[in-house]
């Protein structure tokens, strides 16, 4: 019970002494005679987090079930030579892509998975940070999708019309005349302190516009899982999927559940891994969703390779009337890991001619780096 604790911890899931001695409190209590009561008890103790569920399952079939494969998979679980794995050569479907279920398999297939599972969700963690999402396999992918859901994203703030009571003792320009009187009253007359208004700081509204075309597939499902987590805590945020045509996906993002969420977002896409016709999706959302702009205040996050076969007219017509209703407009480029990179297609050059930057989001470093980068952009006043 020790050794599968110590196991489960160096897959990166967050257990202690006192989860693995109440997991073993409960396999005295349930016994052994069913494998899956004792795999429900021990789950129910030492897993606090969803994102976790998947490697404790996988973890203890392989542990529990042959002690030789056990002893192959903590040989496995040492920090590995990145990139031998291919790219996905195959177009998935939306399902498939998004919510990515699992094919009934073979007992012998499910041994060999377990043991690559296990070793790619126990790697070191530092070493993937560079890792590029294109260039992961399967259980890679999993890991850093697990992994990016932990990065946050603070989305920046500005002052909002609504005063309140200033915390600090800094310079404010107007005083709290009612909290000046009760401070007053409490202290027999005596002015001991004087209590100044500020103004609240609220997050900028967020419009999200998220590249689902064949060759953002890569990116698609863990963009939209790291934003899902990232922006939990943001105000008021509208999230969007375009292809051929746009789709909404914020009623999928109230979900609170990221996994639930990718599998209603892929119930609702339908042009997954098709073309990419920016400046047509831009004027659907200028005609139907236009009242999702709160003023100039929405900071635009576009997220696409710029990989565009519409009409660059349309495009440029349509990204000048987002940047007259927008505070910001952000360019999210995956295209970014190669050194040297130029937008020298058409919607790719119309789309930097007029983004206020270019962001990289191509592994977990970039997506790390995206909050100090946006909180720069937002003090330049760019």
């Amino acid at each position: 019970m020790a050794g599968f604790g110590r196991a489960l911890r160096r897959a990166g899931v967050r257990t202690d002494s006192a989860r693995i001695a109440l997991a073993a409190e409960a396999a005295m209590l349930v016994g052994v005679d069913s494998r899956f009561d004792l795999a429900a008890a021990m789950e129910s103790v030492m897993i606090s987090r969803e994102q976790d569920r998947m490697v404790f399952r996988e973890l203890f079939d392989a542990w529990f079930r042959d002690p030789e494969l056990a002893n192959k998979m903590l040989a496995q679980m040492l920090p590995s030579a990145e990139g031998k794995a291919e790219p996905v050569k195959r177009r998935p479907r939306v399902r498939e892509a998004l919510a990515a279920p699992r094919a009934p398999v073979t007992p012998a297939q499910t041994e060999r998975e377990v043991e690559f599972d296990a070793a790619m969700t126990a790697s070191d963690c530092q070493r993937m940070q560079h890792a590029d999402f294109n260039a992961l396999g399967a259980a890679e992918y999993r890991l850093v999708e697990r992994l990016a859901r932990d990065i946050a994203l603070p989305v920046p703030t500005v002052p909002a019309r609504r005063l309140r009571v200033a915390s600090g003792a800094g310079a404010h320009s107007r005083m709290h005349w009612p909290g000046v009187l009760h401070q007053a009253a409490r202290t027999g007359g005596e002015l001991i302190r004087l209590p100044r208004l500020e103004r609240r700081k609220q997050p900028l509204p967020l419009l999200v516009l998220v590249d689902v075309s064949g060759s953002m597939e890569r990116y698609a499902r863990l963009l939209l899982a790291f934003l899902h987590a990232a922006t939990r805590r943001a105000g008021r945020r509208d999230v969007f999927a375009f292809g051929t045509h746009l789709t909404d996906l914020t009623p999928a993002f109230r979900i609170a559940d990221t996994d639930a969420m990718l599998l209603a977002a892929g119930e609702s896409i339908d042009d997954f891994a098709g073309g990419t016709r920016l400046g047509g999706s831009l004027a659907e959302l200028r005609r139907r969703h236009a009242r999702r702009l709160t003023g100039r205040r929405t900071l635009v996050l576009v997220i696409s390779d710029g990989l565009d076969t519409g009409e660059p007219e349309v495009l440029e017509r349509e990204l000048l009337w987002l940047k007259r209703h927008s505070r910001k407009l952000l360019w999210l480029n995956p295209l970014l890991r190669y050194d040297g990179y130029s937008p020298l297609a058409r919607g790719a050059a119309v789309l930097h001619r007029h983004a206020d930057a270019m962001l990289a989001v191509h592994n977990l470093s970039a997506l790390g780096q995206l909050a100090a980068s946006l909180a720069a952009l937002m003090r330049s006043g760019r």
